[in-house]
């Protein structure tokens, strides 16, 4: 009489598969900081209402933008590299709201080009603050 085989084995390969397969919907770009004062103009002008509990909210570069359409929609955020190794916080993930387009924001940003400019606080909850930029992973909340 002969044993019967174990599927498991092609259980595990399925799954495993199907996790090296799974596809993210989050995009990559680069974040900028930029510190007060934060007086957003291109989503409703400087009402100190619009910014969300907890300071962490960002004006946005052209890619995100929208023909500010983007005026206070959520994303997620999280650091995933930088130029200078152990800048990112490990394992922090931030929601911020989008209060305002980088080009027209009042405060420069430390990076002209940067997807995504965190305010002071947004940053340093992701990153080093002493840092001019770090490579994100960005998703809209819905």
């Amino acid at each position: 009489m002969s044993k019967p085989q174990s599927s498991l084995p092609c259980l595990l390969l399925i799954f495993f598969s199907a996790a090296l397969l799974h596809s993210s919907q989050a995009d990559v770009g680069t974040a900028a900081q930029y510190r007060p004062p934060y007086l957003p103009t291109a989503c409703g002008g400087s009402d100190q209402g619009q910014f969300p509990p907890g300071n962490l909210f960002v004006s946005v570069g052209e890619g995100i933008w929208d023909n500010g359409a983007a005026c206070g929609r959520q994303y997620q955020v999280r650091c995933i590299s930088a130029p200078v190794r152990e800048t990112c916080v490990p394992g922090n993930t931030i929601q911020v709201k989008i209060v305002d387009r980088a080009l027209s924001s009042v405060s420069r940003p430390s990076r002209s080009d940067a997807t995504i400019v965190l305010s002071t606080t947004a940053f340093a909850a992701i990153a080093n603050s002493s840092a001019t930029f770090v490579n994100i992973e960005f998703q809209q909340v819905p």
